[in-house]
């Protein structure tokens, strides 16, 4: 285990509009806002056409291939991230939302592009003084947050 400490900064209360695409209004806002890091608590729908990244073909293969789904259909989700700038100082979310419809829930990242279908809510804590940065690690290909 590895750890580091950080201070609360700001809260952000976030709607997002029908279409958007989340990792991308997050990190636009980010950008504009001038926040370096923060965690997320997403609830809303999400949109036929959202693509999420479901786990690995293969779990012993390096680098991983990831498996993507794209939804067929309107989805009620919910959802955690983390946001840490990589090793150029850019904002990356890494989020993960559990998505259901009917007696079905599925659940990835949404790092492929979620696009929001009528309702998306938001709550962003901006983490001060933090030395956390994303890091691509070589093995595995993922951008590890390294605190």
């Amino acid at each position: 285990m590895k750890f580091s400490q950080a201070d609360p900064g700001r809260i952000y209360i976030i709607r997002l509009e029908h279409g958007d695409i989340l990792h991308e209004c997050i990190e636009r806002l980010v950008q504009k806002e001038n926040v370096k890091a923060a965690s997320l608590s997403f609830v809303g729908g999400v949109d036929k056409g959202s693509v999420l990244i479901i786990g690995p073909e293969d779990r012993e293969a390096s680098p991983v291939i990831p498996m993507e789904l794209t939804l067929e259909d309107a989805y009620e989700a919910t959802g955690t991230g983390t946001l840490f700038p990589n090793e150029k100082g850019e904002p990356v979310l890494h989020m993960h939302l559990a998505c259901g419809r009917e007696k079905q829930t599925i659940t990835g990242c949404v790092r492929k592009g979620v696009k929001i279908w009528h309702v998306g809510e938001l709550v962003l804590r901006e983490l001060t003084n933090s030395t956390a940065i994303r890091k691509l690690d070589k093995t595995t290909g993922f951008a590890l947050m390294e605190p």
